[in-house]
């Protein structure tokens, strides 16, 4: 019981992983209305993206490296297509951003929970689970 317990704690305190970083794009009202990979229409007046790989339902802050500036999205599809870029924004998030003109910004992404209600969401996956 003891052992268990120490296991318990020990888990508790794992130190978070380090935030992904990598270049951020962003896409709009051309989609608008299209299912995404977790089968819910694409709405660009919503913070949401893309990522390859987090379960969708999964939600991460996203960091504007060069000037601090911070948003939380929801994972609802699948992306970016493009190499070396590791999030696609929705026009709404890529606007908190500042980062409409420029097209892509270097971020960082921390995963910081779950929406229980997202449609499609797989967040008990233990890949999803808060950093």
């Amino acid at each position: 019981m003891r052992g268990a317990l120490l296991l318990v704690l020990l888990v508790g305190c794992a130190h978070p992983a380090p935030p992904e970083v990598g270049v951020a794009s962003w896409y709009g009202k051309e989609l608008r209305g299209n299912p995404t990979a977790s089968g819910e229409p694409f709405r660009p007046a919503r913070r949401t993206a893309a990522h390859p790989s987090l379960p969708f339902g999964t939600v991460v802050r996203v960091t504007r490296v060069d000037t601090g500036d911070v948003v939380r999205v929801r994972i609802n599809d699948r992306g970016p297509f493009v190499a070396g870029r590791i999030v696609d924004l929705s026009r709404k998030a890529a606007r908190r951003l500042g980062m409409i003109d420029d097209g892509v910004a270097t971020v960082a992404i921390d995963v910081v929970g779950c929406r229980a209600s997202a449609p499609a969401a797989a967040c008990d996956a233990p890949e999803a689970a808060p950093r």
